[in-house]
This record gives structure tokens, sequence and C-alpha cells, in this order.
């Protein structure tokens, strides 16, 4: 995804409104764009950050990771390694299987809102309420889903490179 279409809007949307204010104002306008570019890019990162952690939530069992090609982001969409993708592009989830022993009932209460939304997800992939919480539950312990937590595979650095 390139960003600059975004900072150069925001570049030209400055320059308007410096225009209203004179020779001055325009030039000021002109210093500061350059060292607010780095900003806008790390503040659109940002909100593409937020983006991908809320679609993830929705998403889930599956995955949206941004990764960083230069300058700019890309979305990368994991399905679970269990799961197939059908022909119009939808994720299948295999059936859940009870492990042995003996099946434990609970009583769940969700605000109604969140509720619904469960019914919603559980009615696009075509189970239960009750399978779909169950697979929900089986992906967030890293039991047939997305694995909770960092892999030992995966290595993850910070800091400033040169």
């Amino acid at each position: 995804m390139d960003l600059t279409p975004y900072v150069d809007n925001l570049r030209r949307e400055l320059a308007t409104a410096a225009e209203a204010g004179g020779a001055e104002a325009r030039a000021l306008a002109e210093r500061l764009v350059a060292p607010l570019e780095s900003a806008v890019r790390l503040t659109l990162l940002e909100a593409l950050s937020v983006a991908m952690d809320e679609i993830t939530r929705d998403l889930a069992p599956g995955s949206v990771d941004v990764r960083l090609r230069g300058r700019d982001p890309e979305f990368v969409v994991s399905a679970p390694t269990d799961a197939t993708v059908s022909q119009d592009g939808a994720t299948e989830l295999p059936p859940v299987v009870a492990e042995d022993g003996p099946v434990a009932r609970i009583n769940l209460r969700l605000p109604e809102h969140l509720k619904s939304r469960v019914e919603e997800a559980a009615a696009r992939e075509g189970v239960s309420v009750n399978a779909w919480l169950v697979r929900a539950a089986a992906a967030g312990l890293g039991h047939g889903g997305r694995p909770t937590g960092r892999s030992s595979s995966r290595q993850s650095f910070t800091g400033w490179v040169r």
C-alpha cells in the first residue's frame, strides 16, 4: 500500500490552507511539510496497525499483519493452518471434534451487541453458535487455530538500523 498519495494530499491541503494567510504563511507551510512527512507516515502506520488489530479480532482464528516493505506497508492475511479456502474465497474451518472425555456445560453471558456478532459469524460459517464459540476458545488457547504468544521460530528485533 503506497502511502504517498495520502501524504501528498495532506501537503496540498496544508498549502491550500496557507494560501489564505498570505506569503509568510505559505513559506512557513512549505518549510513544515518536509519534517511533517515522517510524522504523517508514522501516524498512518499506527492507524493501519489499529485497523489490523480490529480486523484480526473479527477474523479469528485467522489473522492480518501489516508489514513494511521499504517505506510502504502491506497487509498479509493468514488463514488458520487447518482451514481451507473455498472457490468463493470464504475460509472454511474443519468441524470441531470433541476430545476424549466428558463434555462440560457452562453458562456464558455476553453483551447483546457481542452476542449478535457471534451469531452472525456462526451463521456466515454455517455452524452453530456453540461450535463457533468452541472453535474461538480453542484458537485463543492455541489449539487448532492461530497460536497465541510467540513461536520459538520467530524472532523480533527492535532498535535502529544503519
